[in-house]
């Protein structure tokens, strides 16, 4: 299980949102030299979101991304308001590795089908989700501001002939609280995905990263976990996050 660790950016700023709401804002300073840092630390690839354009659809952050991927040299992926071929021709353009879609996802999903077609396995579905009274996965789009009809588990049925990467699922409720990841829906998503499943939302220790890495032990396992704010705020550093994932491989 790869480590990967994670940027957010508003207005060229790293932040970290609780549970995705925009008001409860914690910023952390330079994305460049904390990309830097990362790589340097032994992270083998870094997550880049860009919060603005997910909101509102404007790619303000894209000479930050450029200014990462130009500066590591380890891979950069990447989501975020990517709403279009030409988005993602864009990111491709400026060095990132794998781009990941969201609302388009859920909104659009021939467009999804023909982007995916266009770059195989450069992009990833990104599922966001809020679990409701029934126990349902519901994806979120739009800077996790709406929420799709399909669950999870439906769309990624729908998808599974397309040649999508991979999927990156996030449980919104846990995303920035530091309560330890959605384990439950997370070993289900890998023995039922099309596609290999990479864990984001709640890490908060290295335990945290073990038991992720305890994932469909003997099947399929988590192709990834991607850490923020544990990491952002100093509670295990990229160094014993990346030994924690490799002891448990």
């Amino acid at each position: 299980m790869e480590l990967i660790p994670a940027l957010d950016l508003i207005g060229g700023t790293v932040v970290r949102l609780t549970q995705g709401d925009y008001a409860a804002v914690t910023t952390y300073g330079d994305p460049v030299e904390l990309a830097l840092s990362f790589a340097a630390s032994g992270a083998t690839r870094i997550h880049l979101v860009d919060l603005d354009a997910a909101k509102s659809g404007d790619p303000i952050n894209r000479p930050v991304i450029r200014a990462i991927t130009d500066a590591v040299t380890i891979p950069v992926q990447t989501g975020g308001g990517i709403r279009s071929a030409a988005d993602v021709e864009w990111l491709l353009g400026a060095g990132v590795d794998r781009v990941i879609l969201g609302t388009v996802a859920i909104e659009q999903p021939e467009l999804a089908c023909s982007i995916a077609a266009a770059a195989p396995n450069q992009v990833l579905l990104g599922l966001d989700y809020r679990v409701d009274g029934d126990g349902r996965l519901l994806p979120a789009g739009r800077g996790w501001l709406t929420l799709g009809d399909q669950t999870v588990f439906e769309l990624l049925h729908r998808y599974a002939d397309a040649p999508f990467g991979g999927v990156v699922a996030t449980a919104i409720a846990r995303d920035g609280m530091l309560g330890g990841p959605d384990l439950e829906s997370l070993a289900h998503l890998v023995a039922t995905s099309p596609f290999g499943v990479i864990a984001s939302g709640g890490v908060a220790s290295l335990d945290d990263l073990r038991a992720l890495a305890e994932i469909g032990r003997h099947g399929r396992t988590l192709l990834g976990a991607i850490t923020g704010k544990a990491v952002l705020d100093g509670r295990f550093s990229v160094e014993e996050g990346v030994a924690a994932c490799r002891a448990s491989a």
